[in-house]
């Protein structure tokens, strides 16, 4: 075993995601006659959680039962939007491969629901073959920035949280991976590297990472 651990975000670190969240939430929001502007979505939509979400499109708070509700109607019309063109960034199973062969422990960690994660294991089966931790919303109390879903993650795998390098594409992500005292990799399919935290290397994929990327970040 390497001792090393990696945990990957999903929504834009997984599979390039956002586009289809963006249709779904433009379709949903359609729906209760409110047009967002593309600089909205972009601050307040991507790596935030639907209750900051829902509570800023709909301007009004909304109790729990309400939250779930549409929640539900947005993410059923995301899975019915995305189903049948997901598909793993470039290079992702084939750096997966490399990780696990020499002994490195993967997990999942994101603030989507259990549905879409349950979606995207269905639809790239490898996933499930290789991911040793699985986190979903369901899995926490406490939303990204909040490092809680990162640490969890290092629990189940076993591995110090110092000894993780995380895979993210949010600003609430980044800062989550680095709340938890992990390595950070900026994955630049949502937001540019200037937009980012500081990350300890950027990638827009994984065409070109190999194991000795994540020796090298460790031993830096």
């Amino acid at each position: 075993m390497s001792g090393f651990a990696v945990i990957f975000d999903m929504d834009g670190v997984i599979a390039d995601t956002n586009p289809t969240h963006n249709i779904a939430w433009r379709k949903f929001l359609e729906k209760y006659q409110i047009e967002p502007t593309e600089q909205e979505l972009h601050d307040h939509m991507y790596g935030k959680h639907n209750s900051y979400i829902l509570s800023y499109f709909l301007k009004k708070s909304l109790s729990f039962e309400e939250i779930a509700r549409l929640q539900f109607e947005k993410e059923a019309l995301f899975r019915e939007l995305y189903t049948s063109i997901a598909q793993p960034l470039p290079g992702l199973l084939t750096f997966l491969e490399e990780l696990k062969k020499n002994g490195v422990k993967t997990g999942i960690a994101t603030s989507a629901p259990v549905e879409n994660l349950d979606m995207m294991l269905e639809q790239v089966p490898y996933l499930k073959e290789v991911m040793e931790s699985l986190l979903s919303e369901q899995d926490v109390s406490k939303h990204k920035p909040d490092p809680e879903v990162y640490l969890k993650s290092a629990q189940n795998l076993g591995i110090a949280p110092a000894q993780c390098v995380v895979f993210e594409d949010s600003v609430s992500g980044v800062k989550a991976g680095l709340a938890a005292g992990m390595k950070v990799v900026g994955v630049t399919t949502t937001h540019s590297s200037q937009e980012l935290p500081p990350c300890s290397a950027y990638v827009s994929d994984y065409l070109s990472l190999d194991f000795a990327f994540i020796q090298n970040l460790m031993t830096s």
